[in-house]
């Protein structure tokens, strides 16, 4: 359902942005690739055993999941970012550039925590991101992906109207 709603409003001579996804679509390599093929660009979750595969400074390539890669980083490797939101949150972020067995080429992968360390944590996100690296930062992770929200509040009314308009027309 999501290509078909992009290929619609594409159809229509709208190109968004940026596609943000929740962790269902971000751990769907296929609609990743299509998402590529029509050159969109696309921040969304991923779950955290979803492996990559990193370079070494030996310039050899490990295969982990992303949160075994988090456990094991250095609390200096995440920096705090404040979230605008009505009440501000802080977050630990950390970025790196990595690819998985399916998708062709590297990518930006993030790491957001609600605590300066994965011991302390008890909420961590994983993501993933198209966009060039030069542009994702840490506060660029947090604040476009916060924006998700408005999209499921768009989504569940969304989805009122087309089931109200079923129901109208069989009557």
């Amino acid at each position: 359902m999501g290509i078909e709603l992009i290929d619609r409003s594409l159809s229509r001579g709208h190109r968004p942005g940026i596609v943000l996804m929740d962790t269902g679509y971000g751990n769907n390599t296929t609609f990743l690739k299509k998402l590529e093929e029509r050159e969109l660009k696309y921040l969304g979750g991923i779950a955290k055993n979803r492996k990559i595969v990193v370079k070494q400074k030996s310039f050899s390539e490990i295969e982990t999941r992303i949160d075994e890669l988090a456990k094991s980083l250095p609390v200096e490797k995440f920096e705090p970012v404040i979230l605008s939101l009505e009440k501000p949150k802080k977050v630990w972020v950390t970025t790196l550039t990595a690819s998985t067995s399916r998708l062709s080429g590297e990518r930006t992968f993030a790491i957001v925590m609600n605590a300066s360390s994965t011991e302390e944590a008890t909420e961590i996100d994983y993501f993933i991101t198209n966009v060039e690296p030069s542009k994702v930062t840490s506060e660029w992770i947090v604040n476009s992906y916060s924006n998700r929200n408005w999209i499921e509040v768009f989504y569940r009314e969304a989805l009122m109207m087309v089931r109200v308009k079923r129901i109208s027309s069989k009557r």
